[in-house]
């Protein structure tokens, strides 16, 4: 819901400060690519462009110019300036896991949220990738919205919930 993807039952969903139900779909997405990063459990990346064109589309959306150049800068800051032309069939999972972060990052959100961002990869890529997100966040003060199962992770963020019985709550 936090990314207008959902629509809430009942009452209202507002991220810095704009009710998210009351924009057509086409100022969502906008509100979306200017406001937030999305990282999806299962990447999302478009298979019919490569890892360049992936990560600039939030910047397409906002209509910014050069967006190859900060796309650029993106995918560098994510170890991955040699695969840039490369599809996503062509790269590992934790390579698409790194694309995915850094069209998450490209725009320079105030919050970025993650779900399950490091599920899908082994131990070592996972400690890897979540390490660089959690970097970057820190180093351009965005808020990260984490959710996870992994309790080891879980202690790597300043505030912990626990969602239990449809009820959050904070870790004990």
């Amino acid at each position: 819901m936090l990314a207008g993807l959902d629509v809430p039952d009942f009452g209202t969903v507002e991220v810095n400060k704009q009710d998210l139900s009351k924009l057509s779909q086409d100022k969502l997405s906008q509100f979306r690519a200017k406001n937030l990063g999305v990282i999806f459990q299962q990447y999302h990346l478009m298979s019919n462009l490569t890892a360049l064109e992936n990560v600039g589309i939030p910047l397409e959306l906002q209509k910014v110019n050069d967006f190859q150049s900060a796309a650029l800068e993106a995918l560098k800051m994510v170890g991955l300036s040699h695969r840039i032309a490369h599809f996503p069939s062509q790269l590992s999972g934790g390579e698409c896991q790194r694309v995915a972060i850094a069209r998450a990052i490209v725009g320079k959100p105030k919050l970025i949220l993650a779900d399950e961002p490091s599920g899908n990869l082994d131990d070592k890529t996972g400690k890897e990738v979540m390490n660089l997100l959690f970097e970057l966040c820190k180093e351009r003060e965005q808020t990260l919205i984490l959710v996870t199962h992994n309790h080891d992770l879980a202690q790597n963020c300043d505030r912990t919930l626990v969602l239990k019985d449809g009820k959050l709550a904070p870790r004990k």
